[in-house]
């Protein structure tokens, strides 16, 4: 699809509304005029492929076009995915299931398929666990998880009747990841990818929760850039709001500079493991780390473009497309 079609079906499939909150928000933040904003998203659009959650997270509006050009936009991430990634191959990823049995050796933990099991199966499943975690089968952002105290598990069928299709049994984070925020397994999100001039890790961030039981950015949580080299966290955490964290605002822990435990084993299984389907060249890996070491949590064969283009992690104005330049002609 060329730019400006792949432009109109944007616009025409975009929610209006929430556009329109973006732009009085960025009215009240920056002080420039609506009209300005709103224009100025659109030629954001045409010219890089930005959509307006884009424009506000890598705050466009205080970018030269030379600045714009190196951002990771939707229409960027669009180009990547669809270059990198077989479509045919992406239910490795999207069933959960699928991606449990297909990288079991790093999931590291029970879990059974809500869709095949039968009612005696669950119920030999269910016996003397603790507590669970429960997953729609696709989706993304954190939505839909539900987690189920010890002894609290219904039976399959109320289960399933909350849109619960997958269980597994709870990840039990290593303490210093904990001492972050405890109400969510804090993850790494690595990214590989498998390009045309190099291959290997592109980027890292660590996502923290901030009192939900998921990290993930759009249901409130934060991230922080991690050091490829050191595994040490190289940045203040930030969120989609584009609030800046030194210090988690729950826990007080100091973001930058906390040292990820277990990384080089986090880097060496998302490299290994970025083989096991090939015809998926771009993955986004959700480590957890335990304390006998990572632990995948699933594999994104779409990854967020949202996390590795927060405005306050790129303070020279100089985003992270130059990076993945490195590893393809885009």
């Amino acid at each position: 699809m060329g730019r400006m079609p792949y432009l109109l079906s944007r616009i025409r499939r975009m929610d209006h509304g929430a556009m329109v909150r973006a732009v009085r928000e960025l009215h009240i933040k920056t002080g420039k005029p609506a009209v300005w904003l709103l224009l100025d998203m659109f030629r954001c659009a045409k010219e890089y492929g930005a959509g307006y959650v884009d424009y506000q997270i890598a705050e466009m509006y205080r970018l030269s076009p030379a600045q714009r050009k190196t951002q990771i936009t939707r229409g960027v991430s669009n180009r990547i995915v669809a270059r990198m990634n077989d479509k045919r191959f992406w239910h490795c990823f999207d069933d959960k299931a699928e991606f449990n049995a297909l990288f079991h050796k790093q999931i590291k933990r029970g879990w059974i398929d809500l869709r095949t099991a039968t009612a005696e199966e669950f119920a030999l499943w269910r016996e003397g666990r603790g507590a669970v975690i429960g997953k729609p089968i696709e989706g993304s952002s954190g939505r839909g998880i539900k987690k189920y105290g010890e002894g609290c598990l219904p039976d399959m069928a109320c289960v399933r009747a909350g849109g619960i299709e997958l269980l597994e049994d709870c990840i039990l984070q290593h303490r210093a990841v904990a001492d972050l925020c405890a109400t969510s397994v804090n993850t790494l999100r690595i990214a590989t990818l498998l390009g045309d001039r190099k291959q290997g890790v592109v980027y890292a961030y660590i996502r923290i929760g901030t009192g939900s039981i998921v990290d993930n950015v759009d249901q409130g949580g934060m991230a922080a850039p991690i050091d490829l080299c050191t595994g040490a966290v190289s940045a203040v955490g930030a969120d989609k709001k584009g609030n800046r964290f030194e210090n988690h605002p729950v826990t007080g822990v100091k973001i930058p500079g906390f040292a990820v435990p277990f990384w080089e084993d986090a880097v060496t299984m998302c490299l290994s493991a970025m083989h096991v389907v090939p015809e998926v060249r771009f993955v986004a890996w959700d480590v957890a780390i335990t304390a006998d070491g990572p632990v995948f949590v699933e594999g994104n064969s779409f990854p967020s473009h949202a996390i590795p283009q927060f405005a306050a992690h790129y303070p020279d104005g100089i985003g992270i497309l130059p990076r993945f330049e490195e590893f393809m002609s885009l």
